[in-house]
């Protein structure tokens, strides 16, 4: 367990957040670029001194301002990882990995050397030195050398935002096995709402330095105006199960509640969990089930509640099993007459649905 409250002041900004971890293996730090997540980071870690508060990791102080209490990074056995690997240039992939190791006795070893080079599949790089390594590679190798400390907790600084998509996409399937396969919990720092929908268990949503919203994934971003579009518009975060595996035509059939949906390929097994991000200008509502269209994704629920927007439109926020979003105009919703508590169709085309796969639902 995790539980901090620290204010520091950084020129003309100003942290004062408080939370506290709770079950999950992975918590994020989400929000917009500037909200203060890499300095609350760092006050974790020991790399910045809080000017007040309080931090205790399973029960241990790392940081008390009233108590004097101030843990060296060194000593507080956290692993970090930079957006930069930070690797030493002059030494191979292999003594970038034992310098971890190193740093701690021989008693407080609690992760194997070859299964952190199994998950990360390091072997054919072991003998090569960092210069030579593609970006992805790079910070696979950084992974390998904080899980390598066998730390109390790893914290992982934006790892993916100097990647581009490609590579994003090749390094997040070993951030879960290092979530899955060792015990260790990671508070994963990150504006991208693709990373924490696909990582995360608990997420404590940061703006303008304060802690606005912390909880479980699912909840917790669907509370906050944060994980809408760039546009504004609202978007839903739902919690899906696999059906079917990924059929001939390139489709994964889930299930969220009673409902049914098919989305573009998701790897994972039946019965694994996945989230879905779903943007309310990608739903379109009907009164009847529409016959002869080419929505696959057609979804009966009941109106919660109609918010009143800009611009001519309105949201109308749905129960389909879960909470969903959608933005019609003014004069669709006058023609439907919409009311809440009205029974409609939710129509969302299936290339419209993020994805969020590999068991971080």
């Amino acid at each position: 367990m995790l539980e901090a409250s620290v204010i520091k002041v950084l020129g003309n900004f100003r942290l004062e957040a408080e939370f506290a971890t709770g079950a999950g293996r992975v918590t994020a730090l989400f929000g917009p670029s500037g909200a203060g997540k890499s300095s609350l980071a760092g006050c974790l870690a020991g790399l910045i001194d809080p000017d007040a508060g309080r931090i205790s990791l399973d029960g241990t102080e790392l940081f008390n301002s009233q108590t004097g209490i101030r843990l060296a990074p060194e000593r507080r056995r956290i692993g970090y990882v930079f957006q930069d690997a930070r690797l030493f240039p002059h030494i191979t992939v292999r003594g970038n990995l034992d310098y971890g190791r190193r740093r701690i006795r021989d008693a407080e070893r609690r992760v194997d050397f070859d299964h952190v080079v199994g998950l990360l599949d390091l072997a054919p790089l072991l003998a090569r030195r960092p210069g030579t390594l593609s970006g992805g590679e790079r910070q696979r190798v950084a992974f390998g050398r904080a899980v390598l400390m066998s730390p109390r907790l790893l914290i992982m600084d934006e790892p993916l935002a100097s990647l581009d998509a490609a590579r994003k996409a090749e390094i997040l399937p070993f951030i879960e096995r290092l979530r899955d396969e060792l015990a260790i919990p990671i508070i994963y720092v990150s504006h991208a709402i693709e990373e924490i929908l696909r990582l995360a268990d608990d997420v404590v949503v940061l703006a303008q330095g304060s802690v606005v919203r912390a909880g479980p994934a699912v909840e917790t971003l669907n509370a906050t105006t944060i994980v809408h579009g760039a546009e504004g518009d609202p978007a839903s975060v739902l919690e899906a199960v696999i059906d079917a595996a990924t059929q001939s035509d390139g489709l994964t059939a889930l299930s969220v509640g009673t409902a049914h949906l098919y989305v573009p390929a998701v790897a994972g097994g039946i019965g694994e969990k996945v989230r879905l991000r779903i943007r309310a200008r990608d739903v379109a509502l009907a009164l009847s089930k529409p016959r002869d269209i080419s929505v696959l994704n057609i979804l009966g629920g009941r109106i919660l509640e109609i918010a009143s927007g800009g611009d001519g439109h309105v949201d109308v926020r749905l129960d389909v099993g879960g909470g969903l979003w959608a933005r019609i105009t003014r004069r669709s919703a006058r023609e439907l007459d919409l009311q809440p508590g009205q029974d409609v169709f939710a129509l969302i085309k299936s290339v419209a649905i993020d994805r969020g796969a590999g068991g971080g639902a």
